[in-house]
């Protein structure tokens, strides 16, 4: 018989495994993608240079803005207000932060008029272009409502003065016939008696005492009353929402746009309906940019200058009386009003209302941030 050697065999067998391989860690994917000996390619230098020169650019460009404004404003933050009042005529006996806090009132009453009236047409316009419209009707839908934000803001006020002003009066006018009746019956009416007293009649316990002695209670009975002409808060309102209008609608269009057609696929192929379909899965997967397209519209209707100059009716007060001229103004308008003819202190009572509105933009912008922030984490888009 022939015998077979398996001393070979066995040696192999008995040799020692070698180790398994093992994947490459970062650091050393990054040490393997980096240039050769010659380091950075000049190029990427060149880029880099440039995008960080251009990022501080913009932090220098704010500082020095600030730094302008405060320095400008200095001597009006400590001036006495009485001062103030007696040595500037368009005050009206107010001292400064009085006569601010005022434009500041103004200017967030007609950005928040602004906002209730764009966000939910600038929403469902999006929603159509994006989900209902057929695609050349969308595509000529979306630049005609693009075309809207390239149309200067003092065409919007020659416009809203001349056209639209006539056309809301008599809208004004079935407003206050409405609302008028149930704001008495919340808030009561007031009577004046024979001998000049004035006595409050009827209103809801609280109602009627909050409306007797706060002159800016929002559910006064005269808060909805109509004084032609239609130059008022709420028509200043109408003109910024249909400025800001197209800033929503682009950046809320696309974003729904972004929704993964696969779970608006299955959210259908379940039984879904379009609409719930919408609610459902487009809704919330772009809730944050909802929001960040509502917080860049409410920015850019907080300085807006021309448009409500045209339009409003300038008064300085503090109250509700939406329909009425006269009673409001904003910080922008007052600036643009007031600085052609401003010299001396004037000129720097009016730079300082532009650090307040200035301060107001930066606030409004970091709340918008912090909002975002919260609501991309807990949205469909995480999912």
């Amino acid at each position: 018989m022939t015998h077979v050697d398996h001393s070979a065999d066995a040696k192999v067998d008995d040799a020692p495994e070698a180790p398994p391989t093992q994947a490459p860690t970062i650091s050393e994917r990054r040490a393997s993608m980096k240039p050769g000996r010659g380091g950075k390619r000049a190029g990427d230098k060149l880029f880099n240079g440039i995008s960080t020169a251009a990022g501080i650019s913009i932090l220098v460009l704010l500082a020095s803005v600030f730094i302008f404004l405060l320095i400008s404003s200095g001597n009006i933050l400590v001036t006495p207000g009485e001062e103030l009042a007696e040595r500037i005529g368009f005050t009206r006996g107010m001292t400064f932060w009085q006569f601010a806090g005022v434009t500041v009132f103004g200017t967030l009453l007609a950005s928040i008029i602004a906002l209730i009236i764009a966000v939910p047409f600038a929403v469902g316009i999006a929603l159509f272009i994006s989900h209902y419209a057929p695609r050349k009707l969308a595509s000529a839908f979306g630049y005609v409502i693009d075309l809207l934000a390239a149309i200067p803001s003092v065409v919007f006020g020659l416009w809203g003065m001349w056209t639209l002003e006539p056309i809301m009066r008599p809208i004004f006018e079935w407003l206050s016939s409405v609302l008028t009746p149930i704001l008495e019956w919340i808030s009561g009416t007031p009577e004046r008696l024979e001998n000049g007293d004035e006595v409050w009649q009827g209103g809801l316990p609280g109602f009627s005492y909050a409306a007797q002695n706060w002159e800016w209670w929002p559910l006064a009975p005269d808060a909805a009353a109509f004084v032609p002409p239609g130059r008022n808060i709420l028509m200043g309102g109408i003109i910024l929402a249909i400025m800001i209008l197209p800033i929503i609608t682009s950046l809320a269009r696309e974003v729904f746009l972004q929704t993964p057609r696969l779970q608006e696929e299955a959210s259908l192929a379940l039984g879904a309906t379009r609409w719930e379909m919408i609610k459902m899965v487009v809704i919330p997967h772009g809730r944050s940019g909802i929001v960040s397209a509502s917080m860049l519209g409410l920015g850019r209707a907080l300085g807006e200058t021309m448009a409500l100059l045209m339009v409003l009716s300038p008064g300085l007060m503090i109250n509700f009386n939406l329909m009425s001229p006269g009673q409001h103004s904003t910080i922008a308008s007052q600036i643009a009003l007031r600085f052609p003819e401003a010299s001396g202190i004037e000129s720097d009572f009016l730079i300082a209302l532009g650090l307040i509105l200035f301060v107001i933009t930066f606030v409004v912008n970091f709340i918008a941030r912090s909002i975002v922030a919260r609501y991309a984490e807990f949205s469909g888009a995480n999912a």
